[in-house]
């Protein structure tokens, strides 16, 4: 779920009616004591992170004066939370708290229907506090097309014993938080605590809400960057993989830093996954086997070997790599030829020089291993495939003595990033344009056997005409078979003659 931080959820309550504190956000110091001098009176300082319990970890701080309001933001301004740097706090006037409420709208799988969850007591160790005593949590699926009647609200407020005035406004809140839920798509949207002023005043002081990832794309108007679930604000590699994900549907890409700013020394490993659980399983073995992760990465679902390639591309751009380890479920239903090309041409335009150890299991896996074997075998650095039958564990194992023997053996000069190696099209090359690329094939280099292996793996792409390959189909035909032209390319520089490039570039990642 695509997480939104507290500033921006309390925007939208302010827009449903819900009262909020007044307030703004501050990305310096001097920023903060402007905020403080315009409440005018006591503030809290807020980090603005994904994460909860601020206080525990002392991303909370109280001030009296403006000027103790731009101290305390000077201390929390670059605070780390897990892999968070605090770039955003949150200045607010302080409240006079009378009582504390929850309220929160989630979506209940299990019965298809939003359920409103309105709780006698808020703050923190809500979750505690429910767990101990149920009764203290009310619960309401009401319809999604129909939303929350002012009505069914007043009754679910009016069953925690409270009526009057604080009825009315109560149920208000609950009515407006069900509209920012449906409005947004949120898959959950809590105010945590729901406050009653000593003056009366029913406000929120806290806000968490996360939409749903496929629901994203229909509102531009939230400014979420990634469609994901991140602890983090998203990394240039991350915003790069993202937009891969989105130009691509075929198949599933997913990519998340875990770790930036490290040396060859600390072990950490490219590692690139497919499906779940068997991803799980290569990670715990990569990790017993003494490496670190630097990245999460999975592509499945069938994906096209274009998506892989860019994909291992992505990954090899991080800097100071000790190995590419590429392990996932052993029984894959992709095809994982497919992926074993866009393996191949992605470390052969980096002229990979890391050890690589890529376990694909599932259908054909056979002829992707062959393929890894056949036309990765000249690169500066070893790369290793493997099947099904052969543990994550063992892999691990087998990648770690890869990783030890070129250390030994003095190669650990190898550049810190993986580049794509510059590539001119010949002149008068014949080429044409595919979803996202260009096909080059220079005639020049065209002989019988590249013929003969542009008509076997083309899958009808191509035609002989006076000796040279051309076009069969119409361009728009062409468009979506990146997998079986790569295919091409790679078995052309294996087999025949280098005459067939696949130019595949990655927006923000090959700029110029």
């Amino acid at each position: 779920m695509a997480r939104l931080h507290e500033y921006q959820g309390k925007e939208l309550l302010n827009e449903a009616r819900i009262a909020i504190p007044r307030g703004g956000i501050a990305t310096s110091p001097a920023q903060a004591e402007a905020v403080a001098m315009e409440i005018g009176g006591p503030v809290v300082v807020k980090i603005q992170a994904w994460t909860t319990k601020r206080a525990d970890i002392g991303g909370l701080r109280f001030a009296d004066t403006p000027s103790e309001a731009a101290a305390a933001a000077g201390e929390l301004l670059g605070m780390r939370v897990a892999s968070f740097e605090v770039d955003t706090v949150l200045v607010e006037e302080r409240l006079d708290i009378r009582d504390e409420f929850y309220a929160a709208v989630v979506i209940d799988d299990a019965a298809h229907r939003p359920l409103l969850l309105f709780g006698t007591s808020g703050g923190s160790g809500i979750e505690n506090r429910a767990a101990a005593d149920s009764a203290s949590i009310i619960q309401y699926h009401y319809s999604l097309h129909d939303g929350l009647p002012d009505y069914e609200a007043r009754n679910l407020v009016r069953r925690a014993g409270i009526t009057g005035r604080l009825q009315r406004d109560l149920a208000a809140a609950l009515v407006g938080l069900t509209r920012v839920a449906r409005k947004t798509e949120a898959r959950t949207v809590e105010i945590n605590p729901l406050v009653v002023t000593a003056d009366g005043r029913v406000v929120a002081a806290d806000c968490r809400l996360a939409v749903d990832d496929y629901a994203v794309y229909r509102h531009p108007e939230l400014g979420i960057e990634i469609a994901r679930e991140l602890d983090h604000p998203p990394t240039e590699l991350e915003r790069i993989s993202y937009e891969v994900e989105k130009q691509d549907h075929r198949g599933t890409f997913f990519f998340v830093q875990l770790a930036t700013g490290f040396d060859r020394a600390d072990g950490y490993v490219g590692f690139h996954g497919a499906g779940g659980g068997g991803s799980m399983m290569s990670m715990d073995a990569l990790t017993a086997a003494g490496f670190k992760l630097a990245n999460f990465t999975d592509t499945s679902g069938n994906p096209s070997a274009a998506k892989v390639y860019r994909a291992a591309r992505i990954i090899l751009s991080q800097p100071n790599l000790n190995g590419y380890f590429g392990s996932g479920s052993g029984v894959a239903s992709q095809e994982q030829y497919h992926s074993a090309y866009g393996l191949t041409k992605a470390f052969h335009e980096v002229n990979l020089s890391i050890p690589a150890v890529i376990r694909l299991g599932g259908n054909s896996e056979d002829r992707a291993v062959q393929i890894l074997g056949d036309y990765c075998k000249h690169l500066p650095a070893p790369v290793e495939g493997y099947k099904k039958d052969d543990t994550p564990a063992y892999c691990a194992e087998r990648f770690k003595v890869l990783v030890n023997e070129r250390a030994s053996a003095g190669h650990d000069a190898a550049p810190a990033v993986h580049r794509r190696r510059s590539f001119t099209p010949p002149p008068g090359a014949y080429s044409f344009k595919i979803t996202a690329g260009t096909v080059y094939i220079d005639h020049s280099q065209c002989d019988d056997a590249t013929n003969r292996v542009l008509l076997e793996y083309g899958a009808g792409v191509f035609k002989i005409e006076n000796g040279k390959p051309v076009l069969a189909i119409e361009e728009s035909e062409a468009a979506g078979m990146d997998s079986e032209l790569i295919a091409c390319e790679v078995e052309c520089r294996g087999r025949a003659n280098d005459a067939v490039y696949v130019d595949l570039p990655i927006e923000g990642l090959d700029e110029g």
